[in-house]
């Protein structure tokens, strides 16, 4: 018999001691016979700085302190989040070595490049979705355009003269310009980086005038005044960018789609550790400072069972290798 059903049977369920006392067991440290023993490396593949950096040192030490272990984030960037994801699946299946998950690491670039030294949907053990945030269309505000109107003016009167930065080549991010440009009927020139961070401080300094990014990792400088958001990929205006139109709103609706992070461990991870670290994140995401910490970077909580989460990686893989494939993007 559990220590929830002891306490239940001896004292009524109303009584407030029980009720909390209940509740600090439901949402403590998830603990387990043997694991984890030791700390926990979690590995980010891209740049330090980026969307997928911020949103992984937000939940890390939350996690770290439900599973009684520290939780080491490693940012392993480089080829679009390849490296880091390919180190990742070859990990030790033991659930000591987990990984950020992104739409481009388990979907866009996968699609791009098809000798990939690991496979999205057979090398991964998926725990949970993490959190989902906008995409957002920003410019170095001397580009001098004031909205979406006016920047697509400026692409149509001088084709190929403005560059935009993203956080590699076949990432989520070069797919949201490539969509947009084909949209739009514009051409830009498409700048790569080794990860948002980077991507944000060239469009900072005017090295490349316009960015495709997802948000967290830009919304500090579009709500200081350094970058000027134009769209943004969210189902309605966001409350920290409430002046930022949605594609939707500015009559691009195919563009208007969020993305999301999510947590993964090795193909072959036993399950009851896959179990462990489920609930471990659920709980992460329920805390209160952690869900206003997301938002303030504009991310939501988005937490899933690893069978759902798979759903969603698979989905993402096909809608990638079909924009992919209409755009002719793919690299071998």
């Amino acid at each position: 018999m559990s220590v929830f059903d002891c306490l239940k049977r001896l004292c009524p369920p109303a009584l407030p001691w029980v009720t909390g006392l209940l509740g600090m067991l439901a949402t403590g440290p998830v603990l387990a016979a043997g694991y984890p023993e030791h700390p926990v490396r979690l590995i980010v593949p891209f740049a330090p700085g980026g969307s997928t950096d911020i949103v992984a040192r937000i939940v890390a030490e939350p996690l770290a302190r439900q599973l009684g272990q520290a939780v080491i984030v490693e940012n392993r960037g480089g080829a679009g989040g390849a490296i880091g994801a390919a180190e990742a699946a070859r990990a030790a299946p033991d659930g000591y070595t987990l990984s950020i998950a992104t739409v481009s690491t388990m979907a866009v670039n996968p699609a791009c490049h098809h000798e990939l030294n690991y496979h999205p949907l057979h090398d991964f053990a998926p725990i949970s979705n993490i959190a989902r945030t906008a995409n957002v269309l920003a410019v170095n505000p001397e580009l001098g355009t004031e909205d979406l109107p006016e920047f697509i003016a400026r692409l149509r009167a001088d084709p190929d003269t403005v560059a935009f930065g993203t956080s590699g080549h076949c990432s989520v991010n070069h797919l949201a310009g490539a969509a947009f440009e084909q949209a739009t009927d514009t051409r830009m020139i498409h700048v790569p980086f080794q990860g948002s961070g980077p991507a944000v401080v060239a469009t900072l300094a005017n090295q490349v005038q316009a960015l495709f990014d997802n948000l967290p990792s830009s919304l500090g400088y579009v709500q200081s005044g350094q970058l000027r958001a134009l769209a943004v990929a969210w189902p309605e205006r966001l409350r920290q960018l409430p002046h930022v139109p949605t594609y939707a709103e500015l009559g691009l609706p195919s563009l208007n789609h969020p993305v999301w992070y999510g947590l993964l461990a090795p193909a072959g991870t036993p399950p009851d550790r896959i179990r462990i670290l489920n609930q471990a994140i659920a709980a992460v995401l329920r805390q209160p400072d952690v869900r206003q910490s997301l938002s303030l970077q504009g991310a939501m909580p988005a937490a899933n069972r690893p069978e759902q989460f798979a759903e969603q990686i698979q989905q993402q893989y096909d809608w990638a290798r079909e924009v992919v494939e209409a755009q002719g993007l793919a690299v071998n």
